[in-house]
């Protein structure tokens, strides 16, 4: 599948390429002309180049040459009187010294439209000197705020102390050629997470991380991702989200070509219970390959982290159009697909196509499990049931009008459910106006060969409590 880029970060490829092709930008060298030095503090020959560069008009971009630099927290901000590129070709090393953060974030972006940031250098944020050793929050390795019409290609971001890139109400981004490591079980070290954000594209990158490889928070609009390599990690996730008040929709996400290897999520939508009322709509996951994952495929609005909710009250978060298609590989756990939707608003057009998860573990294959979703399911499936069955028996209490060969023929299917009441009216043959109660309990066993499974032909006779024939 060939990269799919909306119209807006397609004109903004397009002046990036002839910009760069018809003009010679304004250079601001910051050891030529500032004298930053390598294995010194440049923060300050940094911030005067960028200053510099910003008052210019037309193209400017300030280079920080190859070598090892120290560099203290900078903010880099806008607005700019042309466009503006920062070519880093070396390794920055950020302060291990909390004491050196006035603000939330070591290297921050804010109001500059068509930046590029580039160079194939390294920004180490030096996150083992705190990992563990504080609680509360910690600086973002580089921060993005209201930036419009840009690009980031080539960087690698390296042990931030937190978040590695963070994307707060920006517009038209693309991100591509990224290197985000950081170990698996280094706390809170998302690899890029977004907020309020629309035409948000991340290409053809690398993220190993100890939290999730992309998040995405409230507000966030027309977001791609593409080609993207994930793991360690926690996966790729929409939310959590209903946790606080007025949160904006999450509309049109498509994660694509995506590799995933060793997480502990595969592709995942999270809300919180007794949530505050949103919207997630319009989320696409397809041409997924993963290796060792687990819960490769997950809806969860029960999300409850160490328990600090009020688990038993329904999410209101509305989740409609989802599609799972072509998604491939290996689970660490035995529910391969979990679709845990809210009881008060269940989730709406979901589509499962072509699922084919392997389990390998010794108490059976692959299973799945299905709540408050009625899904769409085509194409081939291994590992993926949310078959009919399933929709049936996930309420708490059901009858069912049918025979005694009916009962015999039920008991012979198979269901990750069990054991539950089967509640079955039957006729006397003396007298059609007498009906007896049999109580009928089943332990429904998945057993080897038993795929799509389809119950539909019983499922007719299945109607709700105080029910009357």
């Amino acid at each position: 599948m060939g990269l799919k880029l909306n119209i807006a970060t397609l004109s903004v490829l397009l002046f990036f390429l002839t910009s760069t092709a018809n003009a010679k930008p304004a250079v601001f060298n910051i050891v030529k002309k500032y004298g930053g030095k390598a294995n010194e503090d440049i923060t300050l020959p940094l911030t005067n180049a960028w200053n510099d560069a910003c008052a210019t008009p037309g193209q400017s971009t300030v280079v920080v040459p190859a070598g090892t630099y120290r560099l203290g927290p900078v903010q880099l901000n806008g607005p700019c009187k042309g466009p503006i590129e920062l070519k880093v070709r070396g390794i920055l090393e950020a302060p291990g010294d909390l004491s050196f953060f006035k603000w939330g974030s070591w290297v921050s972006f804010e109001r500059v439209d068509q930046l590029t940031l580039s160079g194939n250098g390294t920004f180490d944020g030096q996150g083992k000197s705190v990992w563990g050793k504080y609680s509360g929050a910690l600086p973002i390795n580089i921060r993005f705020d209201f930036i419009t019409n840009s690009m980031i290609r080539g960087i690698t971001s390296l042990d931030s102390k937190q978040f590695h890139l963070h994307i707060f109400a920006c517009k038209n981004v693309t991100l591509f050629h990224l290197n985000i490591r950081a170990p698996g079980d280094s706390p809170n070290t998302d690899g890029i997470h977004m907020g309020r954000s629309t035409g948000i594209n991340i290409i053809d990158s690398k993220i190993g991380t100890g939290d999730d490889c992309i998040s995405l928070g409230d507000g966030n609009r027309d977001i791609l991702i593409q080609k993207v390599a994930c793991g360690p990690g926690h996966g790729i996730s929409i939310g959590s989200l209903g946790k606080y008040e007025n949160e904006e929709p999450v509309i049109g996400v498509k994660v694509l070509d995506c590799n995933l290897r060793n997480t502990m999520n595969g592709v995942r939508i999270k809300t919180w219970p007794a949530s505050f009322p949103g919207i997630v709509s319009n989320m696409h996951f397809e041409n997924i390959y993963m290796k060792n994952v687990s819960n490769p495929v997950i809806i969860d609005q029960v999300y409850c982290p160490w328990n600090q909710c009020k688990a038993q009250i329904p999410s209101k978060i509305k989740i409609s159009g989802v599609s799972f298609k072509n998604i491939r590989g290996t689970s660490q756990t035995k529910e391969a697909v979990k679709l845990l939707c809210s009881n008060e608003i269940p989730c709406e057009n979901v589509e499962i196509s072509d699922i084919d998860l392997a389990y390998q573990g010794s108490d059976g294959p692959a299973t799945s499990q299905c709540t408050n979703a009625n899904p769409t399911i085509s194409g081939s499936m291994r590992g993926m049931g949310c078959d009919r069955l399933d929709r049936v028996v996930a309420n708490t209490s059901w009858r069912a009008n049918c025979t005694e060969y009916s009962v015999e023929t039920l008991l012979a299917l198979c269901s990750d459910h069990g054991p539950f009441l089967l509640v079955c009216l039957q006729e006397k043959i003396s007298s059609r106006r007498n009906k007896a109660h049999s109580n009928y309990e089943a332990n429904w066993i998945k057993e080897e060969g038993c795929n799509d499974l389809v119950a539909a032909e019983w499922q007719i006779g299945v109607v709700r409590e105080n029910w009357m024939e």
